[in-house]
This record gives structure tokens, C-alpha cells and sequence, in this order.
């Protein structure tokens, strides 16, 4: 349960697929009770399967969020944007928030092959999310 006066929190990427995704579900599991957590993208695509599987691996379950746009959010007001891919460092129009945070993270979503090197992708990007968090809001 977020507690009152708690923190904003807002993690963009391009398609709000996977790493904001991701970002999102680990942020509310560790710090969810000091954060309001959100994510958006530009283009946004839909939820990817393989950053459901991979979450719920360790017990996170991010099967009912649902890409968004940060149309979304136009006019909220953030404590922290954080945007987790150079792509939409480039193409996004500037997101206000009282911290603008960049960590670039690889698009696990693009890695050819068949299924177990594409879950290793994204279980690679999910753990260097969670060391991410873990480091910057301890």
C-alpha cells in the first residue's frame, strides 16, 4: 500500500513493451510503499509475453499491466522520469518531473533466436533493472 505523500515515479521507453515494463513491476515490488509507480512509452505496443514470464520467474506479475502512452500523463507532475532506453532519449519531446533520471538498458526484445535466448535476454535486462533500482533508491 502506497503511503500518503509518497513519491511519483514515471519509467519511459519507446514502446512501453519490456524495460519500462519491467522497471515498473520491480519498482512497486521493492519500494511500492514509498513510490507511486507508473510507466509509458511513445509508440506504445502491448505488454511483451517474454517480460511476463521472466518477471513472474521471481514472483512478480506484470500479466495485468498494459502499455501506455505518455499521453496518459500529460499534466501529471512526477517526482522522478526516468527513461530507460537512448532510442526514446532521442525521440521523446521532454516528459517534466522534478528529477530526470537516463539509465540505458539493451532492448532484450530485440535479441534473435529461438525461445531460450530470448528469455535469457530478457533475464538479463531484468536483473540489471533490479541492481539498477536497488543501487539508485536504496
Amino acid at each position: 500500500m502506497v503511503k500518503a505523500g509518497s513519491k511519483k515515479i514515471l519509467f519511459l521507453c519507446t514502446e512501453n513493451s519490456a524495460r519500462s515494463q519491467m522497471a515498473e513491476g520491480l519498482m512497486r515490488s521493492m519500494f511500492g510503499d514509498k513510490f507511486e509507480v507508473y510507466s509509458a512509452g511513445v509508440k506504445p505496443k502491448g505488454v511483451n509475453p517474454y517480460a511476463i514470464r521472466v518477471m513472474a520467474e521471481i514472483g512478480i506479475d506484470i500479466s495485468t499491466q498494459r502499455s501506455k502512452s505518455i499521453d496518459e500523463f500529460r499534466g501529471w507532475e512526477f517526482d522522478y522520469v526516468v527513461t530507460v532506453c537512448d532510442t526514446l532519449r532521442e525521440i521523446c519531446p521532454f516528459f517534466p518531473g522534478k528529477k530526470i533520471i537516463h539509465k540505458d538498458f539493451e532492448d532484450p526484445g530485440k535479441v534473435e533466436g529461438g525461445e531460450e535466448e530470448k528469455l535469457e535476454a530478457f533475464r538479463k535486462v531484468r536483473d540489471e533493472i533490479r541492481e539498477w533500482i536497488t543501487q539508485t533508491f536504496s
